[in-house]
C-alpha cells in the first residue's frame, strides 16, 4: 500500500527525499515557509507553512492524518528535526521523542547529555544573552576558544576567538545568528574533522559513510567540500567510529538517522555535534550514494513511515568529492564556464547558487558560497582532480567601479568585515626577485600615491599593458580555488585580452603604466582571477571609484 508522508523543507538538501519517495510511489506533503522553493515540482500538495511553527505543523498533520491517512514524517539537511520529532510524537507516528530531538538541536543540552555520559566533548560553557562574555574565561576556559549559536547550521555566527576583544566580538554576533539568543563557547580543537552519517533502527547503528571534511579561513570554518570515503587509517576511523556511536546513544538516538561531525585530536576523537537527521552539504543525498551505490536517504525515508530500513551494504567501492566555488565582494555582472564544467567527464552535479545581478561576499559561513561540484571516480586523486578542474572552470565576473569589491582589494577601512578580509589572500609571493619588483613599484610611484588613484578617473581608456613579473614561473601557492599565480595569469589574460609586457628598468618605465601594473598585482594577489579582471575592467571605464 501507498505511504503517505510529510517532508519538511523544499530546498536543494531535501530533493533527494522528495524525489526518492516520489519514485517509490508515495504520496508526499511537503511543508515549506517559502510559497516558491524549488522541491514544490516534486510533491502531490504544498503546505505554506514555517519549520519553525510546531503547532502550526502539527494542526496540518493532524488534518491530513484524520483526512486520508499519514504514515511518517521526515526531513533531511535541516535544523527541524525538532518540529518532525514534535508531530511525530503528538500523533503517534515513527520517530525519535521530541526531548530527544531537542537534544540532538540545542548544542548545550547536547554536550550537556555527552559529558554526563562520559562521551569525549571539548571543555564547554554557554552563555544567555546578557551574559558577560567574559564569564567564560572565569570559569576557567582559556584561549583559543570557539564561539557558536546552540540553535544554527551551516557555521552562521561560529567562529574561532583567541582574544577578549574578539570573544566580545564573537558573542555579539552568534547571538544574532542564535534564534534563542544563547551561545555556547568551548575549546578549540585542532586535528582533522570528519563527517558522519548513520542510519539507526530499534537502537543498531550502521555507518552510512565518513567523509574528510575541508575547512579553510580562520578564524571562521568554510567548509570548501568534503571527500567521501576518508581517508584517514582504518584505526583513526574506527576510533571515530565508536565515539560517534557513544554519542548517538547518549543522545537517544534510536530509529532514523543520526549525523555527527567528529574531530580527530591528539588526546582522541571528539564530538563536535550530533543531529537527529542526515547530513546536509551534499553528503547524505550526493557523494555516499556515488560512492557506495547506497541511497541512504531512502533508507531513513523507510524507518521514518515505519518500514525496515533494507539492504544498506555498499554495492559499488568509488570515490566522489564535492568542492564550492566562491567569490570576492561585489555584484556579479556574468556567470561563464557553467556548461564546460558540467561537461567534464567525471562531475556528475553542478550547484549554482547565484545568478546575474546578485550581491555575493567572501564567505564567513557555508551559506554565502556561490556553488558547488561533485565528482566520481574510481580513485581519490582523480574524484578530487575532476571537482577542481570544475571550480576552476566556473568564472564569477563582478560588475567594476565598485566600492565593496575595492575595499577587500585594497583593504580600505570602513569594511563591514575588514579586520578578515586583512587576512584573505589569493596567493603569497614565494619568489624574493617578485616581491622586490612589486616593492621597487610602490617606490616608483609613491607610497599614497595608489590611494589617490583609486579615488580618481585619472586613466587611459585603454591599457597598453600590465607589466609582467619578472619570475611569474617559479610560483606555487595556490589560491582557494586550487589556481597556481601562473594558471590565474592565463586566464586573466584570456578573459580581458590584456598585454603583459616587460621592462629592463621600473625607473625609465611610464609612471602611469606603473601606477596600473601596481593596482593590477594587488588586485591578483589579493582576489585572484577575479580581482585581476576587476581591475582591468574598471581601468579601461576610466577608473575605479570616485
Amino acid at each position: 500500500m501507498s505511504k503517505k508522508i510529510l517532508i519538511l523543507g523544499g530546498g536543494i538538501m531535501q530533493i533527494p527525499s522528495l524525489k526518492i519517495a516520489k519514485r517509490k510511489g508515495w504520496r508526499v506533503y511537503l511543508a515549506d515557509g517559502n510559497e516558491n522553493v524549488m522541491g514544490r515540482k516534486y510533491c502531490d500538495v504544498f503546505l505554506h507553512i514555517d519549520l519553525k511553527d510546531k503547532e502550526g505543523m502539527l494542526e496540518a498533520a493532524r488534518v491530513i492524518k484524520e483526512r486520508e491517512g499519514l504514515d511518517g514524517v521526515f526531513t533531511a539537511g535541516t535544523d527541524f528535526s525538532t518540529t518532525v520529532a514534535w508531530v511525530a510524537e503528538a500523533l503517534g507516528l515513527p520517530g525519535i521523542p521530541y526531548k530527544v530531538a531537542l537534544r540532538a538541536t540545542d548544542k548545550s543540552l547536547m554536550r550537556e547529555r555527552l559529558r554526563e555520559h562520559g562521551v569525549p566533548v571539548p571543555d564547554f560553557t554557554y552563555l544567555e544573552g546578557d551574559d558577560s562574555p567574559l564569564l567564560v574565561l572565569e570559569r576557567g576556559l582559556k584561549y583559543p576558544l570557539v564561539v557558536k549559536p546552540v540553535d544554527n547550521m551551516g557555521a552562521r555566527g561560529v567562529r574561532r576567538v583567541d582574544s577578549d576583544e574578539e570573544l566580545i566580538r564573537a558573542c555579539r554576533d552568534a547571538i544574532e545568528s542564535s534564534r534563542s539568543g544563547r551561545v555556547i563557547v568551548e575549546e578549540f580543537m585542532d586535528g582533522p574533522e570528519l563527517s558522519i552519517d548513520a542510519i539507526v533502527y530499534r537502537g543498531d547503528i550502521t555507518i552510512c559513510g565518513i567523509a574528510d571534511r575541508h575547512i579553510c579561513f580562520p578564524p571562521y570554518f568554510v567548509e570548501m567540500g568534503h571527500t567521501m570515503p576518508s581517508s584517514l587509517s582504518d584505526k583513526d576511523l574506527d576510533e571515530v567510529v565508536r565515539i560517534f556511536k557513544l554519542g548517538v546513544k547518549a543522545i537517544g538516538i534510536t530509529d532514523g538517522a543520526a549525523k555527527g561531525d567528529v574531530k580527530l585530536t591528539a588526546s582522541g576523537a571528539k564530538i563536535g555535534e550530533i543531529a537527529a537527521r542526515l547530513s546536509g552539504g551534499y553528503m547524505s543525498g550526493w557523494t555516499y550514494p556515488y560512492s557506495s551505490g547506497v541511497e541512504v536517504t531512502e533508507k531513513a525515508l523507510n524507518i521514518a513511515v515505519g518500514l525496515d530500513p533494507g539492504d544498506m551494504k555498499p554495492k559499488v567501492s568509488m570515490v566522489s568529492a564535492e568542492r564550492a566555488f566562491i567569490s570576492i565582494p561585489g555584484r556579479i555582472s556574468n556567470i561563464d564556464g557553467v556548461d564546460s564544467a558540467r561537461g567534464i567527464p567525471g562531475v556528475k552535479d553542478l550547484f549554482l547558487r547565484v545568478k546575474v545581478g546578485d550581491d555575493v561576499v567572501f564567505p564567513i559561513n557555508n551559506v554565502e558560497k556561490c556553488g558547488n561540484i561533485i565528482s566520481r571516480a574510481g580513485n581519490r586523486e582523480e574524484a578530487i582532480d575532476t571537482a577542481e578542474r570544475g571550480i576552476k572552470s566556473v568564472f564569477l565576473r563582478l560588475e567594476p567601479n565598485s566600492r565593496r569589491t575595492e575595499d577587500f582589494l585594497f583593504s580600505r577601512t570602513g569594511s563591514e568585515r575588514f579586520d578578515y578580509y586583512e587576512r584573505i589572500w589569493a596567493f603569497k609571493l614565494e619568489s624574493e626577485e617578485n616581491i622586490k619588483f612589486l616593492g621597487r613599484m610602490e617606490v616608483v610611484i609613491g607610497k599614497d600615491n595608489w590611494r589617490y588613484a583609486l579615488l580618481s578617473n585619472i586613466y587611459p581608456e585603454e591599457i597598453e599593458g600590465i607589466l609582467k613579473l619578472p619570475d611569474i614561473e617559479s610560483e606555487k601557492s595556490l589560491d582557494w580555488h586550487r589556481n597556481t599565480l601562473p594558471e590565474a595569469l592565463d586566464k586573466i589574460v584570456s578573459i580581458t585580452g590584456v598585454k603583459l609586457v616587460t621592462t629592463e628598468s621600473l625607473d625609465s618605465a611610464d609612471r602611469t603604466t606603473v601606477l596600473c601594473s601596481w593596482l593590477f598585482w594587488r588586485g591578483v594577489l589579493k582576489g585572484s582571477i577575479q580581482g585581476g579582471v576587476y581591475v582591468i575592467d574598471s581601468l579601461r571605464l576610466g577608473g575605479m571609484r570616485k
